[in-house]
């Protein structure tokens, strides 16, 4: 189970690091938070948001097409 959780919490990405891997400002991620049209976000509280590799990808994916 411990592995489990390891490998699941690894996957989540910072603002930042979002941010730095489609090379925007984290102000944009923001926005695109705001208005719903960005990748989908986990709150693990109030302020801090976080994204799954994954459903950055996909989002990716989708905006391409």
């Amino acid at each position: 189970m411990k592995d489990l959780m390891s490998s699941e919490l690894s996957e989540l990405m910072t603002t930042a690091e979002v941010a730095s891997l489609l090379r925007v400002d984290r102000s944009t991620l923001s926005r695109w938070r705001s208005s719903g049209s960005g990748a989908r976000v986990t709150w693990l509280s109030s302020s801090c948001p976080r994204y799954q590799r994954n459903d950055v990808i996909e989002w990716l994916r989708q905006a391409a097409i």
